[in-house]
């Protein structure tokens, strides 16, 4: 008994660390993503063996795992056609060989979902992982901001800084996503502790370091959906609206002082401003195709008759580019705006999943949406008093937000970190509906 206890205890730690090895192996690279995600994955298997399949899958559950099956098959109908066509541009069978290893992200979100459930892992690991790495970037950042060059050697790339990332710049979008945990660190987790009486401190400063290292990446975006969420925290969380004029205080001041001495961030700025016009003008007189509208703007609207040569069940994952090329708008002189992928998350789940794929992950979002967002601050349920679950809540919000330009949804990291995010958040929720249950 005594060394199954001590198992149970190392296995407790043992899930808490990889699972704070995350926002470490986000810096580091996919290669440490995938090693990660395979860790975790084969780890569950070994300690929990068929218990992990015995778990109640509820409707959401049911759906997500719907939704990958739907994959799978949209890969086997265009691989057929690849296969008919004789087309080897990505070796035969690519799309299905893709499709298979994106389970992955399935067996994820399943195994989370029952860690936390049953209450396996302490996510105060991940919190305090999540604020080291946001605050080293930040600094890094700033290092770089200085020097020309990070405490790796990365050098500047134009008007962005990359921090710790090197060629990828990303900096910017790394912090608005791990941010939120070291708001929540110490009011969570260092209740009971003397540090939490600096809390009137501690959060300013880290809004001020955080936003300005933010302003400093280059990354426009990111920007908006920090403060985006910043707001909303502070209009639904009622114990932190004391902290709205310091937050307005901090905005005003940083903003104004990068804004007047800083000819990266002005330009960027206007840079941003300059698009933004442009793309409002170009929308209302459907001219996607002008010259000199932005190159974001082409890759928008290249998405619609992409969409519509596979409109039902998509063109499968990853298969963007190539159909981007067979559409039938594409005028003639024109040079043809096909990257990867279209910049945005539900343009890419339509082009690449079809209008099924689209109506099943609005599905999966908006029951997400309900068990979480919902019922804490709409509902008398017992998760309305957990704190723990803010952080997620409304990262996930920032993420699946419909107006904004992003990166490939089927990516390595933008699909790690989204079935993270899912399977931390329905997890607390299944284990607090298993207490309301059993009371």
């Amino acid at each position: 008994m005594y060394l199954l206890s001590k198992l149970n205890l190392n296995r407790n730690n043992y899930f808490s660390y990889i699972l704070a090895l995350f926002p470490l192996s986000f810096i580091a690279g996919n290669m440490i993503i995938n090693i990660n995600i395979i860790l975790i994955i084969f780890s569950a298997l070994i300690f929990f063996r068929s218990n992990l399949f015995q778990i109640k899958f509820y409707f959401l559950d049911k759906i997500i795992i719907t939704y990958f099956l739907l994959i799978l098959f949209t890969a086997v109908i265009n691989d057929y056609y690849f296969f008919t066509e004789k087309l080897a541009w990505k070796g035969y069978f690519g799309t299905i060989k893709k499709s298979f290893f994106f389970l992955k992200y399935l067996f994820l979100y399943i195994i989370l979902r029952f860690l936390i459930e049953k209450n396996l892992i302490k996510l105060k690991i991940f919190f305090i992982s999540s604020t080291i790495a946001v605050i080293f970037v930040s600094f890094d950042i700033f290092y770089q901001f200085l020097n020309g060059k990070d405490i790796f050697g990365f050098p500047i790339i134009g008007r962005k800084l990359p921090g710790p990332f090197g060629d990828e710049l990303i900096a910017g979008g790394f912090i608005q996503r791990y941010s939120l945990f070291a708001f929540f660190l110490v009011p969570i987790f260092f209740r009971n502790y003397r540090i939490n009486k600096f809390n009137k401190l501690i959060i300013p400063f880290l809004f001020l370091i955080l936003f300005s290292s933010i302003i400093l990446s280059g990354n426009r975006m990111p920007i908006i959906i920090f403060l985006f969420t910043v707001i909303m925290i502070l209009f639904f969380q009622q114990n932190i609206r004391k902290f709205l004029f310091l937050f307005i205080l901090i905005f005003s001041l940083v903003y104004s002082a990068f804004f007047k001495y800083s000819d990266t961030v002005r330009l960027n700025f206007w840079s941003f401003y300059d698009q933004v016009y442009k793309m409002t003008s170009l929308i209302k007189q459907k001219d996607f195709f002008n010259d000199d509208s932005p190159y974001y703007m082409k890759e928008f609207s290249s998405f619609y008759n992409t969409w519509l040569i596979n409109k039902n069940f998509g063109g499968g994952i990853k298969n963007f580019r190539y159909y981007c090329r067979k559409r039938q708008d594409i005028p003639s002189n024109a040079s043809i705006p096909c990257n990867m992928h279209p910049h945005n998350y539900y343009l890419e789940i339509l082009t690449e999943t079809g209008f099924v794929g689209f109506l099943i992950t609005l599905l999966i979002f908006f029951n997400i949406l309900y068990l979480t967002f919902i019922k804490k601050y709409f509902s008398n349920s017992n998760i309305k008093d957990n704190n723990l679950i803010t952080p997620f809540i409304f990262l996930f919000i920032a993420e699946i937000f419909p107006f904004k330009s992003t990166g490939s949804f089927f990516t390595t990291g933008n699909a790690t970190y989204i079935f993270l995010i899912i399977g931390v958040m329905i997890g607390i929720v299944r284990r607090y509906n298993s207490v309301e249950n059993n009371k």
